[in-house]
């Protein structure tokens, strides 16, 4: 892995890791929240060990991706993270890659797929696709499990997001997946990320537009019409989603098949709660690269 490289796209310049840069097949990385892309470092080293470029971009808010233009909207609608993908992968002159996302980076890829068929493959962790709308119907379990999405839409939750971030954060990370899971080390390093001038305003307009609370930048407002409802997508995809995930609820991600015309697999993780690549890296890393050889 080399330091960070840039790459200035309409809207933002973003940062990315990239590994075996001479790699014939393309892979993007797409972290989370609230993480970072260091996330991605094992399963990113075991793809480029295949003979893969591997690349994982920093989304909007967070590292050392910045906005362009000061006046922009510090918008963290999906719409907008599929278009900041398709961006990327434009600047770079990218052919076709494999798009991995966790997260916000599962939507972000999926999102880019509903946008433009894009991508060899599709690989979605934690998520369940068709999962945006904001008029979904989820299980009073789940809703237990959005708290922190409820929070947000309130003052204090601001307060919480903007001025005590790190207790935040260690209180998901700590209730998000089996105890033990992580080092003091990777908790700092995915703090580090969130010190960003936009980080803040971008996590609370994400989930307040999500579920409706707040509008959305008119600039992606051609790009949700095309994208709710969820498109049914032609790319290969794959959903990989932890067994012990506590944000997310396993059968959040179950019974989607009528959403995809093309090959479409789940696959639950044993023990992997939320954070399936920093949990079981080679699990993931393999069953992307089993996927990639498949059908």
């Amino acid at each position: 892995m080399s330091r960070y490289a840039f790459v200035s796209t309409p809207v933002l310049d973003i940062a990315y890791l990239e590994w075996n840069p001479r790699g014939q097949q393309v892979a993007v990385l797409v972290h989370g929240w609230p993480d970072c892309a260091e996330s991605w470092t094992e399963v990113a080293e075991r793809l480029a060990s295949a003979g893969y470029r591997v690349l994982c971009p920093t989304l909007r808010g967070f590292g050392q991706t910045r906005f362009i233009d000061p006046l922009t909207p510090r918008s963290g609608q999906l719409a907008a993270l599929g278009r900041d993908l398709l961006d990327f992968i434009d600047a770079l002159r990218l052919d076709q890659p494999v798009l991995v996302g966790h997260d916000w980076g599962a939507r972000a890829v999926a999102n880019a797929c509903g946008l433009r068929h894009h991508a060899a493959r599709l690989v979605m962790l934690a998520v369940g696709y068709g999962t945006n709308d904001p008029n979904q119907h989820i299980s009073l379990s789940q809703a237990r499990n959005y708290w922190y999405h409820w929070y947000m839409a309130t003052s204090r939750g601001e307060q919480t997001v903007t001025e005590d971030r790190a207790a935040f954060t260690r209180l998901l990370w700590d209730t998000w997946s089996p105890a033990g899971w992580y080092s003091e080390a990777d908790f700092i390093q995915a703090l580090e990320a969130f010190d960003n001038p936009d980080w803040a305003a971008v996590v609370l307009h994400s989930y307040r537009h999500r579920w409706g609370f707040v509008d959305g930048d008119p600039a992606y407002a051609s790009d949700e019409a095309l994208l709710q409802p969820a498109p049914v997508l032609a790319v290969p995809t794959l959903v990989l989603h932890g067994e012990a995930d506590t944000c997310n609820a396993p059968e959040t991600s179950a019974g989607r098949e009528a959403l995809f015309s093309g090959p479409y697999h789940r696959q639950l993780l044993p023990g992997a709660g939320h954070f399936p690549q920093r949990e079981a890296p080679q699990a993931v890393a393999e069953a992307i690269l089993r996927f990639c050889q498949g059908d």
